[in-house]
């Protein structure tokens, strides 16, 4: 299997299954994948455990996983309300016909806004959804100006977020 490219834009651009094969992954890999995703923070130890392989075998499990693409990384799931950013939107942008070839400009500016969290390059009529989180209405609509005034994009539309619930499906 080759390297996966370093640059997250052409990493987005490659379909899944160009990255790994999802039928490389046994129960094993599934169970480990589970419980990660349930609490990063668990010990090798106590994995091992849980998926009742040994100790080095998990070691080695979870770095193959890694190695291969399959786990991306860990991160703490911060409250954005506990931080001072109780209102949380999604936003689907459409970006001009013409801007196909300036898509990595437009990934520059919206990583760099500190409200977006997160960035989906998706199929449709929009081209992405962003997950972001602001501190109320009045930077919510800043943010949603801001992203208006950039030259190739066609329009957004902004959906308000009244919960989110974290899935472990892994399958």
């Amino acid at each position: 299997m080759s390297e996966l490219p370093d640059d997250p834009l052409v990493r987005s651009r490659i379909a899944p299954n160009d990255l790994r094969d999802a039928a490389a992954l046994d129960e094993v890999d599934r169970a480990l994948l589970a419980h990660l995703v349930a609490d990063a923070r668990t010990t090798n130890a106590a994995l091992a455990e849980a998926a009742g392989i040994a100790p080095s075998t998990c070691l080695a499990r979870v770095r193959s996983l890694r190695e291969r693409g399959v786990i991306r990384g860990y991160h703490a799931d911060v409250d954005p309300a506990a931080v001072g950013l109780p209102l949380q939107a999604m936003i689907s942008v459409r970006l001009q016909s013409d801007a196909r070839d300036r898509l990595g400009e437009f990934v520059g500016l919206v990583r760099r806004l500190p409200a977006v969290r997160d960035v989906y390059f998706v199929a449709g009529a929009d081209d992405y959804l962003l997950h972001v989180a602001t501190s109320g209405t009045g930077a919510l609509r800043d943010l949603v100006a801001t992203l208006n005034s950039h030259r190739d994009v066609a329009g957004t539309v902004t959906s308000l977020i009244f919960d989110h619930i974290r899935t472990a499906n892994v399958s």
